[in-house]
Parts: structure tokens; sequence; C-alpha cells
């Protein structure tokens, strides 16, 4: 027999339902790897290509999730400012999974326990796909911003420093 195929995540399951051309990369993690750096690198796709999914909780809205490049970093003031948020801090990593359904390293922004305001950093404009996190720890699937705009009902921001 071949090699097992991985189960689907939720998140490869709403993209397939949706008939969104997409493309699957599967890798060997560790803990102390999950950063976008250590993916591009295993994965050895263009520098930048890599978005990680970040959530914050503003005071307003709730939770406000940000899918940004790899290397970057949020600002917190451009987050809370497109977000209709006076202030806006990161979410506690360790309600990470009960707010989203996702843990840090297998955190999509497709697919979460409730649509959340989804931001992705205008710099998602620059690629025709770009790479999120497939909502498990060592999956990660590639498909156009637009898709993950339409899936997510999200906005194209200028939300990094």
């Amino acid at each position: 027999m071949g090699k097992k195929k991985a189960q689907k995540t939720n998140a490869i399951r709403i993209v397939e339902q949706q008939k969104i051309p997409y493309k699957e990369y599967e890798f060997a993690w560790s803990e102390d790897h999950l950063s976008a750096e250590s993916v591009t690198e295993k994965l050895g796709v263009t520098e930048g290509k890599i978005f990680k999914t970040l959530v914050a909780v503003g005071n307003k809205t709730g939770p406000v999730v940000a899918v940004i490049p790899g290397e970057k970093e949020l600002n917190l003031k451009k987050i809370a400012a497109v977000s209709g948020n006076k202030k806006v801090e990161m979410l506690h990593l360790r309600d990470l999974e009960e707010t989203t359904g996702y843990i840090r390293g297998g955190c999509s922004p497709i697919g979460m326990k409730k649509l959340f305001p989804t931001y992705i950093a205008q710099e998602a404009n620059e690629f025709e796909e770009i790479i999120v996190s497939a909502g498990r720890r060592g999956v990660q699937i590639e498909l156009a911003p637009e898709a993950i705009l339409k899936i997510t009902k999200g906005k194209m921001a200028d939300i990094t420093m």
C-alpha cells in the first residue's frame, strides 16, 4: 500500500467545497521550528510567500484575524484603525484553541469556529498565491489571496510594520 493520505483539515474541506484551486504542502514540523522562516526553508518556496495567521482582540469587535507575511510584524494601531477598534491587543496563546479551534503553528484564517473580522496584509497583492496554514501543524495550503478574502469575507489592508 502507498503512503497514507493525511486526513483533510477543516480549511481544506472548505476550500474544496467552494471549488477553489489550491496546492497542499505537508512537512515534518517541530515545536522549535514553527516560524514562517523555517516553513519557507522546508518548502523551498519564494521568500515572503508564507503568511502567518495572528489573532488579536479589539475593545469593540472582540477577536480580529490578521494574515501577514511571515517575516513582518502586526501593527496593532493599524489593525485597530481598520477594524473599528480604539485598542487591539494580541489574543493570549492559552485562549487560541478555545477561540479559533486551532493551536499555535496550525492556525488557519479559514475554518475557524466563527467567522471573525479578517484582514490580509496588502503585501499579499504581490503574489498570485500565498501560503497559509491549512489548520494543522505541518500542513500548509497555497491559494489566491482573493480566495481567502472570499471565504473569510475579509479585507485587504495595511496592517504591518
